[in-house]
């Protein structure tokens, strides 16, 4: 039964609905885990009520299997606010991955989510809540202990343990957590916080706060500044297709070239001409440049065959639009759209984003109607996405 047991903790924390309630702390007993936060009191300061949390064995238990640790009862907070200067943020070091909280793919709730192999680059914008005294003590999701006067956070994707930067884009304050525990599973939000980050970030009189999530590597340093990552495999286009099988020797199209050459662009134009394929995009062929001075194509070109019976077509443009996620680096952004591109959701498209003080590209999903925009939405956020939003500009 314990084997059994750890696993199915690993799944049973999920977001607060609301802003926790204020009330008194639980007691506290049992065994003492480790630190997950380095902490210590300034000079003249008396910290001892934010040692370590030791587990509370009243929270063992009371949990539903794949879904909510004690559901329908409120969570509250102290009555106090925590002395900020007793509490340090965590050292970003190596640290192995736990051995429990970190299965991937896991189902929560009926939805699937999958842990991140690499957290190279990650950054996410979304809503942060926090919890506070329901959780307080009791054993997280890589078993460790959950300490609201620590730095912590819950996340659906991050590896246990691992590091993040979180800033309230609201009012520029930060806090370096450590992401010790699975969650929040509250539709459209991005990251739980311990008491203690959130009253740093200074959400907890609104209960969630607009943030942006920035992974970070041992030497403290943002991921962002880390080589690019291999962008995952998207599954070659038509176009990919259809220049892959040219065969090698340019000369049969009357292009200078020695065999075995790539052909030119001639004679690639002349190959096309010679099997009767033109390339429609529904748009003009030039391509739009971004602010960065990188080129955006408007349309994926699509190869068609032009007969006297069927003439290439314009697509419509879809009815309505889906916000997926933005984005500040464009590598994120193109793993992005690959990610969505590869799981067959072709009107996926990146653009930036007019007058932003900083490069930003937008991610969107057009849909045809409501109804397509709903599926659409529960598809994308399947994918570990949070729910995408319609557009109404």
């Amino acid at each position: 039964m314990k084997r059994l047991a750890l696993p199915l903790l690993a799944m049973a924390l999920a977001a607060c609905s609301t802003a926790p309630k204020k009330s008194p702390p639980p007691p506290t007993g049992g065994t003492a885990s480790p630190p997950t936060a380095s902490s210590g009191a300034d000079a003249g300061k008396d910290c001892s009520r934010y040692a370590p949390a030791q587990e509370d064995p009243s929270t063992r238990g009371h949990y539903t299997a794949g879904g909510l640790y004690k559901p329908g009862v409120s969570d509250s907070t102290p009555d106090h606010l925590p002395d900020l200067d007793c509490i340090r943020e965590p050292q970003v070091t190596a640290e192995p991955r736990s051995r429990v909280g970190n299965k991937s793919p896991y189902s929560v709730l009926g939805k699937q989510y999958r842990v991140l192999d690499r957290v190279d680059g990650y950054v996410e914008q979304g809503t942060a809540s926090y919890y506070g005294n329901k959780f307080h003590g009791r054993r997280t999701s890589n078993q460790e202990v959950y300490d609201m006067y620590a730095y912590s956070a819950a996340h659906k994707s991050l590896p246990l343990p691992s590091f993040a930067r979180v800033t309230n884009l609201d009012n520029g304050k930060s806090v370096v957590v450590r992401v010790n525990d699975r969650g929040p599973f509250h539709e459209g939000r991005v990251i739980d916080l311990s008491y203690a980050a959130a009253v740093k970030l200074g959400i907890t009189q609104r209960g969630t706060g607009r943030v942006e999530v920035r992974a970070l590597i041992p030497d403290g340093a943002s991921l962002a500044a880390a080589p690019a990552p291999v962008p995952a495999p998207v599954a070659p286009s038509a176009m990919d297709q259809l220049v892959g099988a040219l065969p090698k020797d340019a000369a049969r199209y009357h292009v200078p070239a020695k065999a075995g050459d790539t052909p030119s662009a001639a004679g690639f134009e002349a190959w096309m001409k010679a099997n009767g394929v033109r390339v429609a995009s529904g748009r003009p062929a030039t391509p739009m440049a971004s602010s960065t001075g990188r080129a955006v194509l408007s349309a994926p070109a699509t190869p068609v065959r032009e007969t006297a019976s069927a003439p290439a077509s314009m697509p419509l443009p879809p009815a309505l639009q889906l916000q997926v996620a933005s984005f500040s680096s464009r590598d994120n952004a193109d793993r992005a759209l690959a990610r969505l591109v590869a799981a067959g959701i072709a009107e996926a498209r990146l653009s930036d984003v007019p007058g932003a003080a900083r490069p930003l590209w937008r991610l969107r999903v057009g849909a045809a109607d409501a109804a397509s925009a709903e599926a659409l939405a529960g598809r994308i956020a399947s994918l570990g996405f949070g729910r995408p939003q319609i557009v109404r500009e």
